[in-house]
């Protein structure tokens, strides 16, 4: 083995692709810690579901009101969302509201444009058209601790026995000013259950 051949073998060579695949893995989630971060914090409805035929290991998978591109069509641009098209949903914060559990944001509007003129009480959610006319937002699987997962489950099934509605089913969520969100916490009733 010839050792002056490798003493001659630039060492860039090596480091220049260990680095840029290390900065590829760090960028994943370097984007939601951004977000975590630095997001403004809003508060969607989410939807009561079935405990029993969503929960995947230590997951449950989660949908909102906005996740139904049928309940996006009644707000203004929410008419012509086409599968596998990109939007934002302009949500106004509750900023001057104080209570606990929160209530969900408003929506405002639908674009297909990033919103470029938004007040400092909106932010825009970015969203995507999936199949079957449902929306996705990257927020629709909460991983729970081992040791609350029967807990959750237990007051979600209680939340969908109660018949009036009466106590809120909502997840905090922080957005940035691309559009990406993180998911904060989950309230159920009372109860806030951080991600």
């Amino acid at each position: 083995m010839n050792t002056s051949r490798l003493s001659n073998f630039p060492w860039w060579r090596f480091l220049l692709p260990f680095c840029l695949q290390l900065g590829i893995i760090l960028l994943v989630p370097a984007q939601s810690a951004y977000t975590y971060n630095f997001g403004q914090s809003a508060v969607i409805q989410t939807m009561p579901v079935d405990p029993y035929d969503l929960l995947r290991g230590y997951s449950q998978t989660l949908s909102y009101d906005i996740s139904r591109t049928s309940n996006l069509k009644q707000f203004p641009g929410g008419n012509n969302l086409a599968k596998g098209e990109i939007f934002y949903i302009v949500l106004e914060l509750n900023i001057k509201e104080a209570k606990l559990p929160p209530s969900p944001s408003k929506i405002v509007n639908i674009s297909k444009e990033l919103p470029q003129d938004l007040s400092p009480v909106q932010v825009a959610l970015k969203g995507k058209v999936t199949t079957y006319n449902r929306a996705s937002y990257g927020l629709e699987t909460y991983y729970m601790p081992e040791s609350q997962r029967n807990k959750i489950n237990q007051e979600i099934i209680e939340l969908q026995r109660d018949s009036e509605g009466k106590r809120p089913f909502v997840v905090e969520i922080k957005v940035d000013h691309w559009g990406n969100s993180v998911p904060i916490s989950l309230w159920l009733g009372d109860q806030n259950y951080r991600f």
